[in-house]
């Protein structure tokens, strides 16, 4: 079993990027564009509460993060293990359903701050969906 301090700081490297591509969707006006549906840069603030931003998690995802990774910070708890391997399972797909994320990692469409955050992001949740589990 992988230790409750790795999983913590995974959780805590994804929650970083996280924040940091909530800042730069919003500077950027990265706005959610998945299959079947996308976002308006007009109304980011409005579709980051149901749908997220093209670097970030709606609020509704990162509540249940911010806690499981609290309570296992202060001892072990299989229900926040459970949690996070769910989100990491979850952020893994929408990170993949977000077309600005497949840009940012494709050849030729690296840029110096997006680029970052998306992998950082990214892998921390592959990381989170595959260290979690029991």
């Amino acid at each position: 079993m992988v230790p409750r301090s790795t999983l913590v700081a995974v959780s805590a490297a994804q929650l970083a990027a996280q924040l940091a591509g909530h800042v730069v969707a919003l500077r950027r006006r990265r706005h959610f564009d998945v299959p079947f549906l996308a976002g308006s840069p007009d109304h980011l603030v409005r579709d980051w509460l149901w749908f997220g931003t093209a670097f970030s998690a709606p609020p509704y995802l990162l509540g249940p993060q911010l806690w499981a990774t609290a309570r296992l910070l202060h001892g072990p708890d299989d229900r926040a293990r459970w949690v996070l391997r769910w989100l990491g399972t979850g952020l893994t797909f929408g990170y993949l359903s977000e077309r600005c994320t497949r840009l940012r990692v494709s050849p030729g469409g690296f840029d110096p701050v997006e680029t970052p955050v998306v992998v950082t992001g990214w892998g921390c949740a592959v990381a989170l969906a595959v260290l979690a589990p029991r």
